[in-house]
């Protein structure tokens, strides 16, 4: 089947008590035994739940995967997945990924005897050379948050296999619409779908997709004994919105380019980041393992006093966390997502406090063009 047809159908059928189109919301923790003693696969909401399910079916179809699990929010999600490791396991980490990873890893799970190591993977060379007998797992995002480095997934997944490692990918920027890391060698793929996935900024959640069954049943164990999971109407919301994933990217990935190409030529721009445009050092990365460049845009202004101007003028982007809405938002990485992390960290990885994160949305473009270009002024 197409993309949008699996993202309206997958998982779903008419339910067959009513014959409803669209899959009723199982707002139930606990179910009726048909005997003692029996074996029955639903039993406690905890450890399923109907609607949790047709979401998972529906996200691993879409990933090209086999199994998925969804979980409260991205950040669970991604604790979940390490889960599957033990006191005295490495992790090899991209260097630039979204602050709460960092603040997971290196503030929460480290204290665990987990430890962590930060490499730049356009410098795989070195990637190599961090692993150790205990590294279990290569990390990534591809773009990364918020300076959109991309990073070649086939490659990365070349090198985890060859030290028998898993190659785990975060796909929230991308969506399995415009990227699906398992067809280019991951093993796991990670979702914030509080993002792009829901779409609608009313809804936080995670999601994990796999091929490997016994990678899959280490997470399920971890999902049923930690509980981080989604209330059945927050599964339901999101696979609502995944009905329009299609139109939305696509206009999302529409609306961006134009505006990156306009900001490009501005004045009051000192850097643009945009891997739809051809200054972009990976470019060509991009149109190979992307079929869409996304919706986010990030800019450098040239100081910080006309950084906090120009936030504090914009009229249609709203200052405000998170990405991926249909309302389009901007970010101050320093201030906001990235906060964890210090400043001599922040600036090693190029995140100065003129850095601003633009999350595009779907109103009419001449209108964000607008709004960006007064505030500008």
């Amino acid at each position: 089947m197409g993309f949008s047809t699996d993202a309206i159908h997958a998982g779903q059928t008419p339910d067959k008590a009513t014959n409803a189109v669209i899959p009723p919301i199982y707002m139930t923790y606990t179910y009726a035994q048909e005997e003692f003693g029996g074996n029955q696969e639903y039993h406690y909401g905890r450890s399923q739940n109907m609607t949790r399910n047709i979401l998972e079916q529906n996200i691993a179809v879409l990933e090209d995967g086999k199994y998925a699990l969804a979980f409260s929010s991205g950040v669970a999600a991604i604790h979940s997945l390490t889960g599957i490791l033990k006191s005295g396991d490495h992790v090899i980490v991209s260097d630039n990924v979204y602050g709460g990873t960092y603040r997971l890893f290196d503030k929460s799970l480290s204290q665990f005897g987990i430890t962590f190591s930060w490499i730049d993977f356009d410098d795989l060379l070195s990637v190599e050379k961090a692993i150790t007998l205990q590294t279990k797992i290569l990390f990534i995002e591809t773009p990364t948050n918020p300076l959109l480095n991309l990073i070649d997934i086939n490659r990365v997944s070349e090198l985890a296999h060859k030290h028998n490692l898993l190659c785990v990918v975060d796909n929230t920027f991308m969506t399995p619409f415009f990227q699906k890391p398992l067809n280019l060698g991951a093993d796991v793929v990670i979702h914030s779908s509080t993002k792009y996935l829901n779409g609608h900024s009313d809804v936080i959640g995670g999601l994990v997709v796999m091929n490997d069954k016994v990678v899959f049943d280490k997470i399920k164990f971890v999902q049923n004994s930690i509980g981080a999971i989604p209330s059945p109407f927050d599964c339901w919301l999101v696979l609502r919105s995944i009905k329009t994933l299609a139109v939305r990217m696509k206009q999302h990935n529409k609306n961006a380019l134009q505006i990156a190409k306009i900001l490009s030529s501005n004045k009051n721009i000192k850097k643009i980041i945009y891997p739809g445009l051809e200054t972009h050092p990976q470019h060509e990365l991009a149109k190979e393992q992307m079929t869409g460049f996304g919706g986010i845009i990030t800019i450098e202004l040239n100081d910080f006093e006309k950084t906090k101007s120009f936030l504090n003028k914009l009229k249609i982007f709203t200052l405000a966390e998170s990405l991926g809405g249909v309302e389009s938002l901007v970010n101050h990485s320093a201030t906001m997502t990235h906060a964890s992390l210090s400043n001599e960290g922040r600036l090693k990885i190029g995140i100065t406090d003129s850095l601003i994160r633009i999350s595009v949305g779907i109103e009419d473009v001449e209108d964000l063009i607008q709004d960006l270009n007064q505030a500008l002024k």
